[in-house]
């Protein structure tokens, strides 16, 4: 019988969910950007960062005093956005561990990543269906990287805990997204 009850409640849910789905009104579509273009990109940048230096598919900005490095491939349809950290060559074994379980929860949409004989925080994304919240974002995240290797491994946004980092990257995110408010 208690068997019963439940098969009996859970279809009762079922089908009323199924009611309630037939009633709603469709769900109004998102407002959605305009693709992401070299020139949308560059505006956004530009709003960034005034003196940003534009060399064929890359640029060089500065975000609080860090160097920041975005590169564009429009065939491809992929953007990277990098954050030199240090030299790869020594790097110990612990922290390379440690760098990988950072990729896994803590760096968020960023990565540590190893290249050309450097540790780089990146960030690539194909480039059209790009917003500008999430450029943003990940620029604060790229930097976030950098600045807490060796510490808290963290791409900023989502800290666990009752420290100051969490407000910091808000706070760098919310100025950014002013900067290029106009976008």
């Amino acid at each position: 019988m208690h068997r019963f009850t439940i098969i009996f409640c859970f279809s009762l849910l079922l089908s009323s969910g199924a009611a309630l789905a037939q009633d709603s009104q469709p769900a109004e579509k998102p407002l959605t950007e305009p693709e992401m273009t070299l020139s949308r990109l560059g505006n956004i940048i530009l709003a960034i960062d005034p003196e940003a230096k534009f060399r064929g598919n890359a640029v060089e900005l500065t975000i609080d005093d860090v160097p920041v490095l975005i590169v564009i491939d429009t065939r491809a349809d992929r953007m990277r956005a990098m954050v030199p950290i240090r030299s790869a060559e020594g790097l110990e074994p612990d922290k390379l561990l440690r760098l990988m379980q950072a990729n896994f929860d803590s760096a968020l949409d960023a990565r540590y990543a190893v290249a050309q004989g450097r540790l780089w925080g990146v960030f690539i994304h194909p480039l059209s269906p790009l917003q500008k919240d999430q450029l943003l974002s990940a620029l604060v995240q790229t930097v976030g990287l950098a600045r807490t290797f060796g510490t808290t491994y963290s791409g900023g946004a989502n800290v666990f805990g009752g420290g100051d980092s969490n407000q910091i990257y808000r706070d760098l995110l919310e100025e950014l997204q002013q900067r290029g408010e106009v976008i």
